[in-house]
């Protein structure tokens, strides 16, 4: 028998005359650890993959059904998964004892079943700051659409309602001079107050679960309570994370307590609005206008009255889509299972 090429006669020999040799050795035909993939991605990280596990992918471009994503991560030593796949008690007892990582390509982790995933010892990695900047960017994006009312006038410009310029036709609010809030104040929440610094807003506030002096400092930011954004913000753009504590934070209440001539934007989850209470505050001009790209559920069914409200721009939760930042979110990913699978500290991993 020969092991890496080695015969054991002569591997005695080079143990007998001192000669190191690799503490492990792995026979040519020892299985690879196998992955699943709920989703096709990038070549690159593909090869990141393969280089080191047997990969198996839904080859569709919908999101796996339950049924098969059950049926497939059966004996599977990783998972790399979406924020659309959801990983619960159910999902981990179809995949059984070798499971050793789940790695979402996200940033947001509200899918995975945390708890039992931890219970169960096995590791949880994520994609944190790759997605940061693409994420305040689109996010500035909604807020100018919505305010400067952009597709509304894009398709007045189609339909032919564009008779002539007007001077108060398509008007909206500008954010000079206005007061920016912030909810969430973390790195993509920083990210996008930066951002809108520069159209001179007099004044931009935060609320955020902890104190981020330094980094409010830097930016000219103030800490106020909730309410207190809620009543002087002209503009607010919501990027904390869906927690119990946040889960409809913008309900009815909320919604009165802004202002009537108020943008209000979501890039981080849909389930910090109670969306029966926005539909509400639009049509009652409660506030001025919303954009979204964050909804509950998504997609959207195109029966749901948000679409028919001239004041509500809807995006396909298009945050982080941009070429190169999924590039690296996938590559991030597959580097962070191959590292677990290898017994190597996890580059991004969920500690919760």
């Amino acid at each position: 028998m020969q092991i890496l090429g080695i015969s054991k006669s002569c591997l005695k020999k080079l143990i007998v005359f001192g000669v190191k040799t690799p503490h492990k050795f792995y026979s040519k035909t020892m299985a690879k650890p196998s992955v699943y993939l709920t989703r096709r991605i990038n070549q690159e990280a593909l090869d990141v993959l393969q280089q080191t596990c047997d990969v198996s992918i839904w080859p569709e471009p919908d999101p796996v059904p339950r049924q098969e994503l059950l049926k497939n991560i059966k004996g599977k030593s990783g998972l790399f998964c979406m924020l659309t796949d959801r990983i619960d008690s159910e999902i981990l007892d179809a995949a059984g004892s070798n499971l050793k990582i789940v790695a979402t390509m996200s940033v947001g982790y509200d899918h995975l079943d945390v708890n039992e995933i931890k219970r169960r010892g096995i590791k949880m990695a994520y994609t944190p700051d790759i997605l940061t900047d693409a994420t305040a960017e689109l996010a500035v994006a909604l807020l100018l659409a919505t305010s400067r009312r952009l597709l509304e006038a894009n398709e007045e410009a189609k339909s032919g309602g564009w008779k002539a310029w007007s001077p108060f036709w398509m008007c909206g609010p500008g954010l000079k001079n206005s007061t920016v809030g912030i909810v969430g104040f973390g790195r993509i929440g920083q990210e996008i107050a930066k951002r809108l610094k520069s159209f001179g807003p007099s004044k931009i506030i935060y609320y955020n679960r902890s104190e981020k002096a330094k980094e409010a400092a830097d930016i000219g930011a103030i800490r106020v309570s909730f309410d207190e954004l809620l009543s002087q913000s002209d503009f607010i753009s919501v990027s904390c994370a869906l927690t119990p504590e946040t889960k409809e934070m913008f309900n009815e209440q909320a919604f009165k307590k802004m202002k009537k001539s108020a943008v209000f934007v979501n890039t981080s989850r849909g389930g910090v609005v109670d969306q029966d209470a926005l539909v509400t505050a639009l049509q009652n001009k409660i506030i001025w206008g919303a954009g979204l790209d964050v909804m509950t559920p998504e997609p959207l069914p195109l029966d749901n009255p948000l679409f028919k409200l001239k004041n509500c721009v809807i995006l396909p939760h298009i945050g982080s889509a941009a070429l190169e930042t999924r590039n690296n979110m996938a590559i991030l990913t597959a580097k962070n299972i191959v590292a677990a699978l290898k017994n190597e500290p996890v580059l991004t991993e969920l500690n919760v």
